[in-house]
């Protein structure tokens, strides 16, 4: 097995149990490769594994975030896979962050992700892109397009994932939970949110 293939096994393997990167590596040699006899002997060896305890994120933390006009207010509920990297200070420090793009961002997301917007809400935004189009006379082959274009922004102003974040807006949220997962080394799960204005 080439070097680059047994790195990826490594990755993998640590992806799935949350067992450090070494421990993997000697557990993957020992079972020659194989995967799943690999994941045997590190529970063989009393290590704990995050697939086999979980299944995905359970621990995390809730953050609050008041505007200082005291007219904007933000919960926010993001899940990791232990407590430690609930408390470490880049989790936290992330999370917060999160909880101010919320408050000050415009339009307010309303969903965490696409998959989180109802299919007839998207159907009625396809059916107004495409009336557009046909108003504007564009060809039935490009109309397609358009409305995909279009969909694909309507999923940056309502999805918190896929907003341009607002302290670096060439920067998605999305990319700073990625680089929070990197840093921790755990499945991150932006959970829920609740955003609270005066008056709307």
């Amino acid at each position: 097995m080439s070097t680059a293939s047994f790195n990826e096994l490594v990755k993998k393997l640590r992806e799935e149990t949350g067992i450090g990167i070494l421990d993997c590596k000697k557990a993957l040699q020992q079972a020659n490769g194989d995967l799943e006899k690999a994941k045997l002997i590190l529970r063989e060896q009393g290590k704990e594994l995050f697939a086999s305890r979980t299944g995905e994120a359970k621990q995390g933390r809730v953050e609050a975030y008041i505007h200082h006009n005291g007219r904007v207010g933000v919960l926010i509920e993001m899940d990791c896979q232990t407590d430690f990297a609930a408390n470490s200070e880049a989790f936290r420090e992330a999370l917060k962050d999160l909880a101010m793009h919320i408050a000050a961002a415009y339009p307010p997301p309303q969903y965490i992700k696409p998959e989180d917007i109802p299919p007839d809400v998207i159907e009625r935004e396809r059916e107004v892109y495409r009336h557009q189009a046909e108003q504007e006379g564009k060809p039935a082959h490009v109309i397609e397009k358009i409305v995909e274009g279009k969909i694909n922004s309507f999923y940056t102003q309502v999805c918190l994932l896929k907003q341009p974040f607002i302290k670096d807006p060439k920067t998605t949220v999305e990319d700073i939970v990625g680089e929070l997962t990197n840093k921790v080394g755990e499945t991150i799960v932006v959970r829920r949110f609740a955003r609270f204005e005066v008056g709307k």
